[in-house]
């Protein structure tokens, strides 16, 4: 279907074989509070190994506060946060390439100062196997490592198509193209659970559709859990949706089941709901909010 939609090579030094997912994230009894004004309140969900978990609600509702969470960004006040069955306390960002997660966040998060080539060379830092003072010494270990991590980094800009960009630095690409060279530096790093935050924001409708592509065709290696603001993205890709409104979980459930669910739609929607016209709307992505 295009560029983003193409499934990865794999060949020498290239990303591993596909493998079949097998790790699940658990937030149970999530709350956190910002100067005692409640975000969250006991909101829970779990991603399923090898599906795509969808987290959706008007703006205000918590998904950046629950997202942020699963990164290691925000601590919570109450609940518990499990990865592979072990109970993550105190998640630290600087853990989760460790533990096998990549994220994305709303904005690219780019290095200017980096070309687009070494802002992807990062996300597979974790294949490293050499020390920093290899590295620093400039032993054949440390080459060793750079070369494959390069090929790994190009090979993951080709999978987004973007590998005509490898030379260039972010600040001169266009929007979607620099959001393209992002979900790349988090795909190198072969991660089990893929935490996406808006990766539609600034796409065409055409590479949107794409996108949707590769976030199923990824589903063979890893788990994703996704923040997005495009229901008819969400509703297309998605195999179980939670949503939040005023940092309250008032559904979950599969996309049918939420489309349907009459708290869904008002909260999207307003107070005079008719569920069959409205979950129509919110399918097509009417309500963009």
């Amino acid at each position: 279907m295009g560029p983003l939609a193409q499934p990865p090579p794999h060949s020498g030094s290239q990303p591993s074989q596909e493998r079949t997912p097998t790790a699940r994230l658990e937030m149970t009894g999530i709350s956190v509070s910002f100067g005692g004004v409640a975000a969250l309140s006991d909101v829970s969900l779990t991603v399923e190994p090898g599906q795509v978990h969808g987290l959706i609600g008007p703006n205000g509702a918590g998904k950046t506060t629950l997202f942020n969470v699963a990164c290691g960004l925000v601590r919570p006040s109450a609940g518990r946060i499990v990865w592979r069955d072990q109970e993550l306390r105190r998640l630290k960002p600087s853990q989760l390439s460790g533990l096998g997660i990549s994220r994305t966040l709303q904005g690219v998060g780019l290095f200017a100062g980096l070309t687009v080539l070494e802002n992807v060379m990062i996300g597979a830092h974790r294949h490293a196997k050499a020390g920093f003072f290899s590295a620093l010494l400039a032993l054949p270990t440390a080459d060793k490592d750079d070369r494959l991590l390069r090929e790994r980094a190009q090979q993951a800009l080709v999978e987004l198509g973007a590998e005509s960009y490898a030379d260039r630095y972010p600040g001169s690409l266009p929007y979607p193209v620099q959001k393209r060279v992002a979900l790349a530096r988090a795909l190198v790093a072969e991660p089990d659970l893929l935490l996406l935050d808006e990766p539609a924001s600034g796409l065409s409708e055409d590479e949107m559709h794409e996108l949707g592509e590769l976030i199923r065709a990824v589903t063979t290696r890893m788990s994703v859990l996704l923040v997005e603001h495009h229901m008819d993205l969400v509703m297309r890709v998605c195999d179980r949706i939670t949503v939040l409104d005023s940092g309250q979980q008032i559904a979950a459930g599969t996309p049918a089941e939420v489309q349907a669910n009459p708290a869904v739609t008002e909260a999207y929607l307003g107070d005079d709901v008719d569920v069959e016209a409205d979950a129509a709307e919110l399918a097509s992505g009417g309500s963009n909010a």
